[in-house]
């Protein structure tokens, strides 16, 4: 055995794992007391970069949860209120139903039924502008994407969150073909020997039936007049017209292919080209154009953008009788053009940049519900409406059957949005969260078995060590026996 005593070489190598297995002690504390097996770039660098970004994507999502949240009781607040306005727009129906009971009113009940109504539509339009969420009005069309038009007969509809906004000049508009009623023109005039012989007129329409029967010697106006009244009695959406020979035309009050119906005569060509066969009208045109040069979808009078294009759910009503060329793009040849403001809300309900769900919010104010109703009385819109006589009640029904039908529509949008965008992200984040949460404690969470054994075993080393070191200490001690 070699004795030296300037280098004690067994120290230095006891030293050197007492160092090592002081170090591994301390790990093990700080993983013990931590509880994650990465406290530190040097514990795991990899584990440390994907375990970092997926505590930044479950602190988004964390943070999208509230927001859907949050967006869900906006959505809430906003439909509580429609609601409200739902009910209002149904008793303003009828009151209007009352004032048409002109057999049992007089002036007096008129008025009272005008007062109600004008009470009614001033609520509404004070739920329009009161109705908030934070310092966000809901209903006053401050949330959603509004127009406006320029140009004769013209008149912007509505656009969605989809439609982009328009530069400054506008989108041009272009009307190819204008629409067109359903129509039946007879070929064979309406005689007084065609009345004394019974002649018989069946007219379906909507799924109601006329059937009139002219009752001998009365006169051709006395027969087309009460066959007026059938049709106003039944409920035909049909307007009837006889010329002086007798010619009977028959029109459908709206324009659009969707609108039709059926007629049959007793005799050959008075309605119908067969006696007794039921026979289609001639359809109707649906208007037919472009949008800022895009290919718009035409229902009735009405031009809709296409899906996909920057119109995308622009909707314009035209009753004007200018028409463009097809395939003509010259702004100078427009119909007008229609400006888009886009305010739509916008939600942020995921974790990453780019992940946005977007709602519009219609405005509620009684100058923009019922718009586009054909009525004999010159209404405009629901805040025109008025029940001075029986005429202007009946006018009234289809006005605010309009706007229900405007309100109801925003509400089913809005509560789809809020069932099958935001419910259903909701349910995602959250297990998207858990799933995230647990493959992050896999990285970076400690193993509190593995890391306790760890520590037993390290201390048990820390001892041994210090131990050995000890021993390695008595070794140069040896020498000073050669000197005995």
């Amino acid at each position: 055995m070699v004795l030296r005593i300037n280098h004690n070489i067994a120290v230095m190598t006891a030293h050197r794992h007492v160092r090592e297995n002081s170090d591994e002690l301390i790990r093990s504390l700080e993983k013990l007391s931590s509880g994650m097996k990465i406290n530190r770039a040097a514990d795991g660098a990899s584990g440390l970069i994907i375990s970092e970004q997926m505590r930044a994507q479950v602190s988004g999502i964390k943070q999208a949860i509230d927001n859907s949240e949050v967006a869900t009781g906006m959505v809430q607040t906003t439909e509580a209120a429609l609601n409200e306005v739902n009910k209002l727009l149904v008793k303003i129906r009828q009151l209007a139903t009352h004032a048409a009971n002109d057999g049992a009113n007089d002036s007096v009940m008129l008025k009272a039924d005008q007062f109600e109504i004008r009470n009614a539509l001033d609520t509404i339009d004070r739920i329009t502008f009161s109705t908030q969420f934070g310092n966000k009005r809901l209903l006053d069309g401050s949330q959603g994407a509004n127009g406006l038009t320029n140009g004769e007969g013209l008149e912007f509809m509505k656009a969605s969150h989809k439609t982009k906004p328009s530069p400054a000049t506008g989108y041009d508009v272009h009307v190819t073909a204008l629409p067109s009623r359903a129509y039946v023109m007879g070929e064979t005039p309406l005689d007084q020997e065609a009345i004394n012989a019974g002649e018989t007129l069946t007219i379906a329409e909507g799924g109601r039936t006329v059937s009139f029967t002219a009752r001998r010697n009365e006169s051709v106006s006395q027969a087309v007049g009460r066959l007026k009244n059938e049709i106003e009695t039944i409920g035909l959406d049909l307007d009837l017209e006889a010329d002086e020979e007798g010619y009977l035309r028959l029109t459908h009050k709206n324009f659009g292919s969707d609108h039709t119906f059926m007629v049959a005569s007793s005799t050959p060509g008075i309605l119908s080209a067969e006696a007794g066969v039921m026979e289609k009208a001639n359809r109707g045109q649906d208007i037919r154009g472009t949008i800022d040069g895009y290919a718009a979808h035409g229902k009735g009078r009405e031009l809709t953008g296409g899906e996909g294009a920057p119109v995308e759910d622009i909707t314009v009503r035209y009753t004007g009788n200018v028409t463009s060329a097809e395939g003509d793009t010259d702004p100078g040849s427009a119909v007008g053009r229609v400006s888009i403001y886009q305010n739509s809300l916008t939600f942020q309900v995921g974790g990453n940049v780019g992940q946005q769900v977007k709602v519009s919010l219609n405005s509620t104010n009684t100058r923009t519900l019922g718009r586009g109703v054909k009525n004999a009385s010159g209404f405009k819109s629901l805040r025109d409406i008025s029940v001075d006589t029986p005429d202007k009640a009946a006018d009234v029904m289809r006005v605010v059957e309009k706007a229900i039908n405007d309100v109801t529509t925003n509400r089913a949008e809005l509560g789809a949005f809020q069932k099958n965008t935001l419910e259903s992200n909701l349910t995602q984040l959250k297990i998207a969260e858990e799933n995230l949460t647990s493959a992050e404690s896999v990285i970076r969470d400690a193993d509190m078995a593995q890391a306790m054994a760890d520590y037993t075993r390290n201390s048990i080393l820390m001892q041994s060590s210090s131990a050995m070191m000890a021993q390695a200490n008595q070794i140069s001690r040896t020498v000073l026996s050669l000197l005995d």
